[in-house]
């Protein structure tokens, strides 16, 4: 395998390469005669590289922009990218101890609309087909107390039509009924007192306790449904911190005991609703909970700022669960998804081999770099390091340059936050959050177009 890089990674990537098992990895390191290795042009690699004899995989730099299937046609073996970080090698080539995929999933998401009844309905469409792209299964169309929803059957037909699935949340037996004749698949939320409607519709109910310590008249609910042969859910209602928050966590393991083979929701809007914290820590615990219970759908809603993300972090958090029960493992290594504030690895290199880096330079370009000790900024007249972004600006000397200072400046302020939330810095790259944003869009065959700053100075930053 031959592992191309840059001169500056060089000496880098030779020691990581040294370290791989030989039995499995005979590799030879590349100089593609560029300082940097994510500056190297489909056209350099063409002329500049030549690969060993016998070597069958080339492996480029992540950050590297160039057609692959074109090269593996000029090299004439297979050429591949990389990670973008060095440190990353091992796991990329499945030295993990595990192949990670997180393709699959068996949790289905309800997303409610919690205020359906005042939305129009080509705007409840609207908002089902976002919620959809975000992860969604099933939209749920929430009743409001004391408030009419005349339009709720075109709004389940509108939806139909659309290719959705839907359910109805109602405390109004005439509003359930409304909804399954007009072709909801779901009604949440029915108990024993209410069950007589899931004997007069196709529409599968989701069933409830008739008060959230009686446990006894859910399995009684249930019960009856399996006795008639009719789907069914149940949900033994999750209820907030401070408000029986740990018995109905107990409730949900003790119905899995009671009802081995039911099928079971978990609400878990009481929670990263009604918790003033990250959310996505909270969907991460109970979609573990899930998975240990064979809890295989959950009932999202997404009202306050701070659940924004709720979608994204639930659909996330069932496919890290999936592949780290099928694995038998813990659900760590599974990738970033599940990983806003803090990075697993946020600092790629030590402080001596950044010193090494900057040593190499030899032009006025500056060079930022992340490391545990704080941030780095270097050329081939200046290395200096701190941990404030603005304490740098009387050592760089571009006073005079507006461009380029709201450029470093702009850059610098992103590496004191990943230096001090501990995350990984990449200069002109966006800061990544996990799902609880969603990632810029690029290109990986074409370089980037040059940034506001750099087209009205006309070089480079």
């Amino acid at each position: 395998m031959a592992l191309v890089t840059g001169h500056l990674a060089r000496a880098r990537l030779e020691k990581l390469a040294a370290s791989l098992p030989p039995e499995r990895f005979m590799c030879s390191v590349v100089d593609a005669g560029v300082k940097v290795a994510a500056l190297m042009t489909e056209e350099i690699i063409r002329r500049r590289v030549v690969i060993p004899e016998g070597t069958h995989r080339v492996l480029l730099p992540g950050r590297c922009r160039a057609d692959l299937a074109a090269l593996s046609d000029h090299f004439g073996v297979r050429v591949e990218r990389g990670p973008d970080e060095i440190v990353d090698l091992p796991t990329h080539l499945g030295l993990a101890g595990r192949k990670i995929d997180l393709s699959r999933h068996d949790v289905r998401i309800f997303a409610e609309i919690v205020d359906a009844p005042r939305l129009a309905p080509a705007a409840i469409l609207d908002l089902a087909s976002s919620l959809r792209a975000r992860g969604a299964d099933v939209i749920d169309l929430g009743g409001l107390p004391d408030t009419p929803f005349p339009h709720l059957e075109e709004s389940v037909a509108l939806l139909k039509r659309a290719g959705l699935r839907v359910s109805v949340d109602s405390f109004s037996d005439d509003e359930l009924a409304r909804g399954a004749a007009a072709g909801a698949d779901f009604l949440l939320s029915l108990d024993e007192m209410t069950l007589d409607l899931a004997f007069r519709t196709n529409a599968i109910p989701v069933l409830v306790p008739v008060r959230p310590d009686d446990l006894a008249s859910l399995v009684r609910a249930a019960e009856r449904l399996t006795a008639a042969g009719k789907a069914f859910l149940v949900d033994p209602i999750l209820e907030p911190i401070h408000f029986g928050f740990t018995q109905s966590l107990l409730r949900y393991a003790e119905i899995r005991r009671l009802l081995p083979e039911a099928e079971i929701l978990m609400g878990t809007g009481n929670i990263t609703e009604l918790t003033e914290a990250d959310s996505l820590g909270a969907t991460a615990v109970l979609l573990g909970i899930c998975s240990e219970l064979a809890i295989r759908n959950v009932l999202v809603v997404q009202v306050s700022s701070h659940t924004r993300r709720t979608i994204e972090e639930h659909d996330a958090a069932r496919r890290v669960m999936f592949a780290a029960r099928a694995d038998g493992s813990v659900p760590k290594g599974y990738g970033r998804a599940l990983l806003a504030l803090h990075d697993k690895q946020p600092f790629v290199q030590s402080p001596a081999e950044i010193a090494a880096e900057a040593a190499e330079v030899r032009d006025a370009a500056f060079r930022i770099m992340v490391g545990e000790d704080g941030i780095h900024i270097y050329n081939r007249a200046l290395h200096t390091r701190g941990t404030e972004a603005l304490s740098f600006f009387p050592q760089l000397g571009v006073d005079g340059d507006g461009g380029h200072a709201f450029y470093l400046g702009q850059e610098l302020a992103k590496a004191e936050i990943a230096w001090r939330l501990g995350k990984r810095y990449v200069q002109d790259e966006a800061l990544e959050w996990g799902c609880a944003a969603d990632p810029v869009p690029e290109d990986t065959t074409a370089f980037k177009e040059a940034g506001h700053t750099m087209r009205s100075r006309g070089g480079r930053s």
